[in-house]
């Protein structure tokens, strides 16, 4: 008798428009952006909805030079993450996305710290540019990578073997 009920509530709250609880989840974009008004970068978006909080979630976050000068050229210079407006976005190329729980959302966004505070100078062309940023992001949303890529200066190629490397990427 109680599951019919609890049947007959769930489809009188359909046929009324009631709307019943949606399924939270946060959605990691990862970018590229070729040539333009920044020189080759990647980034990523996190959008959605956290499970445990309910906490809209509407960002994003890349790795760049303060200062973009020959300087890069020669080793490293300061670092930052940076977050990039709508419209540099929309000029740019979704390479995929994943969908994450709150506890991987939680260990993205501690990453995301982690480059901030790094000791200056921190970016290097080299070493620790916008690829390699996304590279351990990927990883902590469980996406397999090469640590060895030669694509470590092309945004979109990096990107486009991280999406070769994990199949269910489609």
């Amino acid at each position: 008798m109680f599951r019919l009920r609890l049947m007959f509530l769930t489809l009188l709250a359909f046929c009324l428009g009631a709307a019943l609880p949606a399924e939270a989840a946060v959605t990691v974009s990862f970018y590229s952006h070729d040539f333009g008004d920044r020189f080759p970068h990647a980034f990523i978006t996190v959008k959605g909805t956290l499970d445990g909080s309910g906490q809209a979630v509407d960002n994003n976050f890349g790795f760049t030079a303060k200062n973009v000068s020959p300087a890069i050229l020669l080793g490293s210079v300061k670092g930052y993450v940076q977050t990039s407006k709508d419209d540099y976005i929309a000029k740019s190329d979704r390479q995929f996305s994943v969908t994450v729980d709150d506890a991987t959302y939680a260990r993205l966004i501690a990453k995301v710290r982690e480059w901030q505070d790094r000791k200056q100078p921190s970016y290097s062309l080299n070493k620790a540019n916008c690829v390699h940023f996304v590279m351990e992001l990927a990883e902590i949303v469980g996406l397999k990578v090469d640590r060895k890529s030669k694509f470590f200066k092309k945004p979109k190629s990096f990107l486009l073997e991280v999406k070769a490397l994990n199949p269910s990427l489609g």
